[in-house]
């Protein structure tokens, strides 16, 4: 009897862990783009536009991925034509957003789901708009017809032997965009890498197409500071552990912690972009997936920007599944993750654990992104292990600290007090969670710069009415 107890109590354990598995597995298709059967129109970059109209919504791909020829283009044909009333919407891209220059103003307005440093001087001056969002919900423009292009501005890897293009480096919300767009103009580029997932499109839904090989734009490959070198041990040697999930931002910091992670074992990426550190995790055996209750064995992103290094190390790489950003990050999927580790930067954090994010004051800086995303998916994580991390220099290179009492006037809150657990600087790590306010104060005056240290808890006396204290 013993026995069979025993075998039926093992039969419904794995029926349990069959279910588990089928929920974790969890993946709504999108419409579907049926092939149309034809191949599109070669044409020169100015005839790509000839249906631009005024009062119409253009949607440009973005990040590496951003056809910087095409907006040229788009830009000289809506000052030939003098169009006027044109939206052009898209995430962070990348050149001189020529569209958003002075002498376009009544021609072309951009916004932004997530701004770059190309049109914050745009937005400053009343040229440009931008939408506070999450990078999750960005597609929900799209279906819920919030937003309807009329041209969507794409850049494509070459067609392969069955006419199959690749979006490459940025998959993010533009398929969503394409599947809602009226006409499709591609720019065909023999140095896009090709990708997979849901990365991959037919040449017969290119209404247009130009031909033009032009090397992507490329970001790090510059060795991080010693305040970032500082931040990224820290990260690394306290709060990475072997085999977790990690995902994390562009820039020196996210670089900085994955130089330090070697040593470590079974590591994973599940992030809605990566940096050129995971090929040296990979190629040293660190950064394995294998731990992974999603795509595992497999690199997930959403859309990347680097070094010419990291575009030949995912172009046709079968383990580098690129998808869309709805799926990468959507909470409820990162929250199935192991020991999700989310790194994200801030411009600066106040002592009860506010995050200000995308704006400095009431300037406008960047976005949301994903940050808000992948802090509630890791502090969700269902094995009670996720670690949702912000990260950032103790003060600004003119000595200000970016541990303040009080966010600065205007200045937005994009990740709530309540979402934070940890906070690191150079100078150690905050742990937040389950702290009130006196001692959130304590734990973060505790790593801000020690210049401003005396300052802060004078100002936190007269804010809390009580000395911060562990």
């Amino acid at each position: 009897m013993a026995g069979a107890a025993s075998r039926f109590n093992s039969a419904i354990s794995r029926l349990r862990n069959f279910h588990n598995q089928r929920n974790l597995y969890t993946y709504t298709p999108e419409p579907a783009m049926p092939i149309r059967g034809s191949c599109p129109k070669i044409v020169q970059p100015e005839e790509a536009f000839a249906k631009l109209e005024s009062c119409q919504t253009v949607f440009v791909q973005g990040a590496a991925a951003t056809p910087v020829v095409l907006i040229e283009a788009m830009t000289k044909v809506g000052k030939e034509k003098k169009l006027h009333d044109i939206q052009v919407c898209h995430m962070h891209t990348e050149g001189k957003a020529a569209y958003t220059a002075e002498d376009c103003e009544g021609i072309f307005r951009s916004n932004s789901f997530f701004m770059g440093g190309n049109v914050r001087k745009a937005v400053a001056e009343g040229r440009a708009d931008c939408i506070p969002i999450f990078l999750h919900e960005i597609p929900k423009l799209f279906y819920q017809k919030l937003i309807q292009p009329d041209i969507a501005l794409i850049q494509v890897s070459p067609p392969d032997t069955h006419g199959y293009c690749s979006l490459g480096t940025s998959v993010d919300c533009v398929r969503a965009a394409m599947i809602h767009s009226k006409v499709i103009i591609a720019q065909i580029n023999a140095k896009m890498p090709r990708t997979f997932g849901d990365a991959i499109i037919h040449q017969s839904h290119f209404d247009y197409a130009v031909e033009c090989d032009v090397d992507l734009p490329t970001h790090g490959g510059k060795p991080p500071s010693e305040i970032e070198a500082q931040i990224g041990k820290l990260i690394a040697d306290n709060l990475v552990e072997d085999g977790a999930t990690l995902q994390m931002g562009i820039g020196n910091i996210p670089d900085a912690v994955l130089a330090q992670l070697k040593n470590h074992k079974n590591l994973g990426v599940h992030s809605e972009m990566f940096a050129s550190g995971v090929i040296d995790l990979v190629e040293c055996g660190a950064l394995t997936n294998h731990c992974k209750t999603l795509h595992q064995g497999r690199l997930v992103g959403s859309f990347l920007i680097g070094t010419k290094k990291l575009y030949d190390f995912i172009d046709n790489n079968p383990d580098l599944e690129m998808l869309r950003v709805d799926y990468v990050n959507k909470p409820s999927i990162i929250s199935q993750l192991p020991k999700m580790t989310a790194i994200n930067s801030a411009i600066e954090v106040d002592i009860t654990g506010q995050v200000v994010s995308d704006s400095i004051g009431t300037r406008m800086y960047s976005g949301f992104g994903g940050q808000v995303d992948f802090i509630r998916g890791a502090a969700e994580g269902f094995d009670g292990k996720g670690k949702p991390i912000i990260a950032l220099p103790s003060a600004t290179k003119k000595g200000e600290s970016k541990i303040s009492i009080v966010p600065k006037p205007g200045a937005g809150v994009v990740t709530s007090r309540a979402h934070v657990h940890y906070v690191v600087t150079e100078h150690g790590i905050a742990s937040l969670f389950g702290k009130n306010i006196r001692q959130r104060a304590h734990a973060l005056i505790n790593i801000a710069h020690p210049d401003c240290r005396e300052n802060l808890e004078k100002e936190a006396f007269e804010r809390l009415k009580v000395m911060p204290s562990a």
